[in-house]
């Protein structure tokens, strides 16, 4: 028993130090950065959407009871994040700024990708219990979606307006909820057999809201057709990791 909970906890604690992916570009000026955001950007856009419907919502709808209640779940994580965007909208406008100012998108994004780590933490601690080499594939797998997930997640902060640094921090905060999902699954176990149908679909609803209402408009702002034409081949790229994960498991 004391086993399966270090190799659950450490593989965690792995998947989590995947967020700092976005550390390769601490060499890169912020200058040049914010200048190939819109690539990061369109990754996530593709990231976003190809995870949800390659991934998220094929889960949930395996579900035994899934059909409707899904289905309003999914509708329900779009007015979540709506209405917690228009909340930090109000905010913002209300509220006196000093110093850089965040665009509420960011802390959007930082919500989605809690429950979604949340539901990763879960996943690893839940199949663990199963056998310790089940543990370590879930592990695999979910460590190659982490990866281009959390480089798309690092473009969305950047541009947000956080740092570098600051981006790095929040990304790696909002991936330790994988921490928190796989102590949950060891200290209950099987009696949390239910509450990936209602987070599932809940996350790919809040996908859908971020990656369609804040990210896509966004990239229409550049009109250039070569850059236009590198928006889509990132999201492209975005989608076929996805899809090629989903291959791959």
């Amino acid at each position: 028993m004391a086993l399966t909970w270090w190799f659950a906890l450490g593989s965690v604690v792995v998947v989590s130090l995947a967020s700092f992916i976005g550390i390769v570009t601490i060499s890169v000026s912020e200058q040049r950065l914010r200048s190939i955001v819109f690539i990061l950007v369109s990754l996530a856009v593709g990231a976003m959407f190809g995870d949800t419907f390659i991934h998220l919502l094929p889960e949930a709808f395996k579900a035994p009871d899934a059909s409707l209640w899904t289905s309003i779940c999914v509708l329900a994580g779009i007015l979540i994040f709506f209405l917690l965007e228009k909340f930090l909208l109000w905010r913002h406008e209300h509220i006196p700024h000093y110093g850089s100012c965040i665009h509420p998108v960011g802390y959007v994004n930082l919500v989605a990708e809690g429950l979604h780590n949340l539901i990763d933490g879960l996943l690893i601690g839940s199949s663990y219990l199963v056998s310790l080499p089940v543990g370590l594939a879930t592990t695999f797998a979910v460590l190659l979606h982490e990866i281009p997930q959390e480089i798309g997640n690092f473009g969305v902060l950047l541009h947000a307006g956080f740092s570098k640094t600051n981006a790095l921090w929040l990304n790696f905060l909002s991936a330790s909820l994988a921490i928190a999902g796989a102590l949950l699954a060891l200290l209950v176990g099987g009696t949390l057999t239910h509450l990936p149908t209602v987070i599932l679909p809940l996350t790919a609803g809040g996908f859908i809201y971020i990656a369609g209402s804040d990210l896509v408009p966004e990239l229409h702002k550049e009109r250039e057709p070569m850059k236009s034409l590198v928006q889509l081949i990132a999201i492209g790229l975005g989608v076929g990791l996805m899809l090629l994960l989903k291959v791959l498991e």
